[in-house]
């Protein structure tokens, strides 16, 4: 009787335990299909579909004419999944083969455990074409787009190129990517367990979207010349390199932006033939940023005596100088203990201010200085935009390296009245010489104009630049405009005149640090018509060899430049300007 009451105590708790038992699973089975169902059937999905990425074309960009700068070439991207292989030796050696990669590094790819593994991007068409044509399984050829660039080395230190995966890395490419990138696609494939796709189900398919077409002020017509002259007079000269800046001045559009030597955007990781096949990837590294760099922005430099058109024109706006008043040249002018040479050693003598800025006088524009003040200096400085940034749009624009007010001493000021002993890139330099004489307006330089809808051709976006700040006054504007076509007709400038065109300009030539390097800078800036500026150009040449005087070597490019240009731009000649 005992052992009957103990195997029914012992049957109920082997029933009750299995009732609880049964009760907690179906609770967890409730929990799973109901409140954690969502998490499982994404763990399925997961587990069932391959996704694969459709790139999305990048959008191009296009010249203020409408001609094609930078556009997109079809390639391929060579992709393995590592549980659909069958044969895994074809499969390396084909790779190695039409691909021309090292054969372990094939094999280190297709034995990772992994849903999918990159061979190689921006593979030719023709290659992947080729590789399709084999039928191996596990080994994918998507469709993907390189960018391509149809005149090599134009601009290149503007437009800039793109990486692997088609994302900007200098120049516009970079600076307008939200616009450009466009939005990739997707491929879903749905497979079994082991991950090989199933042959009777449909593929879902997400198209992608282009990027946005970006239209510039660059002319290709201007650009082409532009770096055709910079590369003639830089092989002249022997020099280290030439920018060469034109824009607009009423509006800031860049027609064209010159640093040679510039590189072939189609292979922007190739450095120049002769480069030292012994350096480190850090070395290396360090000459292609040197190549990529954008002289007119990246870097500063003495403008010397272009300059001059700011010292001018804020002591005549500020009235401390007329164009009749006269002063005298030695050749030098004593400041404290200091004796500042003029470039003529055996000096002008007596001359006007106007003969002044024609003579581009060292002692003239010392003592218009002088009038001026450090004050007042710092204030026009200020306020002709001097201080800060251009804005343009490109990356990396470097700003004007000054001394601090408080300790410009009188020799400081005298040397930065003929434009040493402080920087400013040649972009600052430009623009700032524009505003001067285009009314007196500080323009804003910029390259992008207007972005297109890729696909119906539409305007979505007129680019501004906010509205344009009066920094001279229209009266001594007008002066300046008058003062430097003298300079150009009666002046150093006299290289830059042609027949039938009212040309203004200043010529420079400064001496880079340090002074005991004997390297110098010959520059020239110009603006045409003098009485109204539709174009101006600036070309900086850098360590010439043998004559560096910027009258004599940059102004003659100016000239050759406007020659060709104003025509195109419709500015005809006069038959007595």
């Amino acid at each position: 009787m005992r052992n009957k009451t103990y195997n029914k105590k012992k049957m109920l708790v082997v029933f009750l335990s299995a009732l609880l038992m049964i009760f907690f699973l179906i609770a967890r089975l409730v929990y799973l299909m109901i409140f954690d169902a969502a998490y499982y059937q994404q763990k399925a999905k997961t587990l069932h579909e391959r996704e694969r990425e459709i790139k999305a074309a990048r959008g191009e960009i296009i010249d203020r004419n409408g001609k094609v700068l930078a556009t997109n070439k079809a390639v391929c991207t060579i992709s393995v999944i590592h549980s659909q292989i069958t044969d895994p030796e074809r499969v390396i050696q084909v790779l190695a083969d039409e691909l021309g990669i090292e054969k372990e590094m094939i094999r280190k790819r297709i034995e990772k455990v992994s849903s999918r593994e990159k061979i190689k991007t921006n593979v030719e068409k023709e290659t992947g074409d080729r590789i399709r044509a084999y039928e191996l399984d596990g080994v994918k050829v998507d469709e993907d787009f390189k960018r391509y660039y149809p005149y090599g080395n134009l601009a290149s230190k503007v437009l800039g190129f793109t990486g692997e995966d088609n994302q900007g890395i200098i120049g516009l490419e970079v600076k307008y990517e939200n616009y450009l990138k466009g939005v990739n696609g997707m491929i879903l494939t749905t497979t079994d367990a082991r991950g090989i796709e199933l042959a009777d189900t449909l593929e879902d398919r997400v198209e992608p979207v282009s990027g946005d077409t970006l239209q510039v002020s660059l002319d290709y017509n201007i650009q082409e010349y532009a770096q055709q002259a910079a590369e003639k007079v830089m092989e002249e000269k022997q020099a280290d390199a030439v920018v060469i800046l034109i824009l607009n001045p009423k509006t800031g559009e860049i027609y064209a932006c010159v640093n040679a030597p510039e590189f072939d955007l189609n292979a922007p990781f190739t450095l120049p033939e002769g480069t030292d096949a012994a350096l480190n990837d850090e070395e290396k590294q360090a000459m292609l940023n040197q190549m990529w760099r954008n002289r007119s922005i990246n870097d500063t430099y003495e403008p010397g005596s272009i300059f001059k058109v700011f010292t001018a024109s804020a002591a005549l706006e500020e009235g401390v100088v007329k164009e009749e008043d006269t002063f005298y040249c030695p050749g030098y002018k004593l400041v404290e203990d200091r004796r500042i040479r003029c470039a003529r050693t055996t000096g002008h003598g007596s001359e006007t201010f106007v003969q002044g800025v024609q003579n581009s006088c060292n002692p003239v524009f010392i003592e218009v200085g002088m009038r001026l003040g450090t004050e007042n200096f710092y204030k026009y400085f200020e306020k002709f935009g001097l201080m800060g940034k251009t804005g343009v749009d490109l990356p990396g624009e470097a700003a004007t390296i000054m001394h601090k007010k408080e300790n410009v001493g009188q020799v400081e000021l005298a040397t930065m009245s003929f434009g040493q002993s402080f920087q400013v890139t040649p972009m600052q330099m430009a623009t700032t010489v524009c505003s001067l004489v285009n009314g007196g307006k500080r323009i804003t330089p910029h390259f992008g104009v207007a972005v297109y809808d890729a696909e119906s051709g539409e305007k979505e976006e007129t680019i501004s630049y906010g509205k344009r700040k009066r920094i001279l006054s229209k009266e001594t504007s007008e002066k300046m405009r008058k003062i430097l076509e003298t300079v150009v007709s009666e002046g150093g400038g006299k290289k830059a005149q042609i027949e039938g065109y009212r040309i203004g300009g200043k010529t420079a030539t400064s001496q880079t640090l340090p002074r005991s390097a004997n390297r110098y800078i010959g520059s020239f800036i110009g603006f045409a018509p003098a009485d109204d500026p539709q174009v101006a150009a600036m070309a900086i040449i850098y360590n010439p060899q043998g004559i560096y005087y910027g009258g004599t070597i940059a102004a003659p490019v100016v000239r050759d430049i406007f020659d060709n240009i104003l025509p195109y731009l419709g500015i005809e000649r006069e038959e007595n300007p």
